[in-house]
């Protein structure tokens, strides 16, 4: 008898993992054995396009770390994600606070929120195109800037080594910034509005409402959604790569260019998994913080 209940108990228990097990099954097939791999190759030289390949212990990250285009890579990538991240926020709190604003009619923040949310809905090719048509020569941008006398000649935006890196970071910061405003939105709408209430009867203006209540609300979200922000900026590949291709020369090369071209276009896979390794690391650094603050946020 105590056999039976020991089964049953045993087969309750299991059954969960049951239902989670396909699911578990994929995560370690597409994840999992690809990270694994990934890893394993970073030890060896030729890999993947001949079977001859040694093992070479850490002498491809010798040679990553030596090289001055992956420094190049990650000092693009850094400066791509602050200043994107930076203004991803400013511009999303902006919209939010507009959105959320009781001074601005109901029918125009419908029609406001519909046109806010519109870059985030387009796919990274058409937002490479829409943009690679506005800022090319004869595009619509210099035509405007040219007839308010802002620039006096025709800019290649993309093709200049001194334009092209701000005017990607303007082109993402275009795209992403819906992210945040939408995040913050949501928060916003979750402040009780007797703080503002109480605030008011205290004297307190605008500014210092939006300081002493507004902000401190939203801690946990904006701290959240910037880490997560800040892992996502960090990985961009497509929109650089469909743009530009990591120039002109090396101007716009991030991390996610120069370890396709290793892979792809030098056929060196040994130091593209290298390098993806390295991205792994950060990367994983950093979700580690963002866990951090999630907790702290359920506490």
């Amino acid at each position: 008898m105590d056999l039976i209940k020991r089964k049953g108990k045993l087969r309750s228990n299991a059954t969960p993992y049951f239902f989670v097990a396909p699911a578990i099954i994929l995560l370690i097939i597409l994840m999992l054995v690809p990270i694994v791999m990934v890893i394993w190759y970073s030890f060896f030289d030729k890999v993947v396009v001949t079977k001859n390949s040694n093992f070479v212990g850490f002498a491809n990250y010798v040679k990553v770390f030596q090289d001055d285009v992956f420094w190049t890579s990650v000092w693009n990538t850094t400066y791509y994600t602050i200043i994107s991240v930076v203004f991803h926020l400013l511009l999303g709190l902006v919209f939010a606070l507009m959105l959320n604003s009781d001074l601005i009619p109901s029918a125009l923040r419908n029609i406001m929120r519909l046109l806010f949310i519109l870059p985030w809905v387009l796919t990274v090719t058409i937002v490479a195109i829409v943009w690679r048509l506005l800022l090319s020569p004869d595009g619509i941008i210099n035509y405007v800037l040219m007839g308010a006398n802002i620039i006096s000649e025709k800019y290649a935006w993309f093709s200049e080594i001194d334009l092209a890196m701000p005017a990607l970071i303007f082109v993402n910061i275009w795209s992403g910034y819906p992210y945040y405003m939408v995040t913050l939105l949501a928060g916003l709408q979750g402040i009780s509005k007797d703080y503002y209430e109480a605030a008011t009867l205290d004297g307190c203006n605008g500014w210092q409402k939006f300081w002493y209540i507004t902000l401190p609300q939203l801690k946990p979200i904006l701290l959240s959604t910037s880490m997560l922000d800040i892992i996502l900026t960090m990985r961009v590949f497509a929109l650089v790569w469909t743009v530009t291709g990591g120039g002109p020369g090396t101007s716009t090369e991030v991390m996610g260019t120069y370890i396709y071209k290793d892979a792809f276009s030098r056929l060196d896979f040994a130091r593209a998994s290298t390098s993806s390794v390295i991205i792994l690391i950060l990367s994983m650094i950093i979700s580690y913080f963002y866990i951090r603050l999630q907790k702290a946020k359920e506490e």
